[in-house]
């Protein structure tokens, strides 16, 4: 079955033009000013005849008989250079396709739409093997002899200049992209906002970056990662408030999905004072698996929970942290809260875990242990890690001071010590 495409269409619709360059006129365009007359009668034959082959979907039979043809004519070389550049092209043979189509571009003596679209898919070609210094100015010949402003070609030049890191030139190109495309009433593109945006990141202009994607929120609104990268660079501006508040609104809307911005999130929380929710926030997506479960992470869940005041879940977290690497001064954290909390039954064993884990400062597990037993009533057992925690430079001033305390509540109760 045939197979009837843009590329042999065009080729074909070409077979019997000759281009004549005449002059323009002043208000004429290039595109214009090229006639035509019949090719050469026994090249446009082969011609003819690679089309039938390439309609039938025989692309290499058709390449075979295009590249035995010798046209001594250049328009005629031209020509065939071009259905070859564009069927290798096709076939995703870009080097070669470059090589064909560089000639007929280089000939300029195409008729007019032949000549625009060579230019256009030799830009295009170039593009793909990242040769940027030739893709801009062949976009731009291709505007100048057409006469025309597109859109999409502006926004490859601005692809073209942000690769090539000429990040300056790519705003006002990006612009008179975003700029025809509305004045032609089409949908936003956001290939032109994205590429202002990449720019300004670039040039460290983080104040324009923020503009741009205020800009795109709206335009392109379901596109989550916007509301992601608004918030990263408030952050890089300082501007905590709406970075939370745009990180919160992400979070609502179900746009945050990695553990990074779901920790970020909680982190801006307790800073700005919402320690529990921050805590909840965490927790929900550690149980879920977005969070990893690691000690780092269980050491900072706690943390929200102990500036919640919410000890006791604290503790169970500081807990948990502890177990993963034998943490003594986790462990010391953790009976600390429970303390706080008034479970001194519960404390006594945790600051024995941590003793025996091994903490820097021993003397300060023995004068919770103290205040522990102090709390139960039981002197004796206060009395005996009073003693323990003098033998620490960092707590014995304070053990010290207990330990008279200590000795005139066992006469009071008649303890022995």
């Amino acid at each position: 079955m045939a197979k009837p495409t843009n590329i042999a269409t065009t080729l074909v619709a070409g077979l019997m033009g000759l281009a004549l360059i005449a002059p323009a006129t002043a208000n004429e365009c290039p595109i214009d000013a090229r006639k035509s007359q019949a090719v050469g009668q026994s090249v446009g034959k082969k011609v003819q005849t690679a089309f039938t082959q390439y309609s039938e979907e025989d692309t290499a039979g058709a390449l075979e008989t295009l590249l035995e043809i010798n046209a001594r004519d250049e328009f005629d070389n031209a020509y065939v250079s071009r259905f070859i550049g564009n069927l290798y092209a096709e076939q995703g043979n870009i080097p070669t396709a470059i090589k064909y189509m560089k000639i007929a571009v280089d000939s300029d003596m195409l008729g007019g739409p032949d000549h625009a679209a060579s230019l256009k898919l030799y830009a295009d070609l170039m593009m793909m093997e990242k040769q940027f210094d030739t893709a801009i100015p062949t976009y731009r010949a291709w505007m100048d002899f057409t006469c025309k402003e597109d859109a999409d070609v502006y926004t490859r030049i601005g692809v073209a200049l942000s690769e090539t890191k000429k990040y300056d030139e790519v705003i006002p190109v990006a612009d008179k992209a975003i700029a025809l495309t509305k004045a032609a009433g089409e949908d936003p593109k956001k290939g032109p906002y994205q590429l202002k945006l990449t720019s300004y990141y670039n040039t460290k202009k983080y104040n324009e970056s923020i503009d741009v994607l205020e800009t795109m929120i709206p335009l392109f609104i379901d596109d989550k990662r916007l509301w992601v990268q608004l918030a990263q660079f408030y952050l890089l501006v300082e501007d905590y408030k709406k970075a939370l508040a745009t990180y919160d609104i992400a979070y609502l809307s179900g746009y945050l999905e990695t553990d990074g911005n779901v920790r970020r999130l909680s982190q801006l929380l307790s800073q700005n004072g919402s320690h529990y929710r921050a805590a909840k926030i965490w927790e929900k997506h550690m149980n879920e698996g977005l969070i990893p479960t690691n000690e780092k992470n269980l050491r900072d869940l706690a943390g929200f929970y102990q500036r919640a005041k919410e000890h006791v879940t604290a503790a169970k977290y500081y807990g948990k942290a502890a177990a993963i690497n034998n943490d003594g001064e986790l462990y010391l954290k953790e009976g600390i809260l429970l303390a706080q909390a008034e479970r001194y039954k519960e404390a006594k064993p945790i600051f024995d875990k941590a003793l025996k884990a091994g903490i820097d400062n021993p003397g300060e597990a023995h004068i919770q242990l103290m205040l522990a037993h102090l709390s139960l009533k039981e002197i004796k057992s206060a009395y005996k890690n009073a003693k323990l925690a003098a033998k620490d430079k960092k707590t014995k001033r304070h053990a010290d001071n207990y330990i008279s305390f200590i000795e005139e509540k066992a006469r009071l109760y008649g303890v022995t010590l």
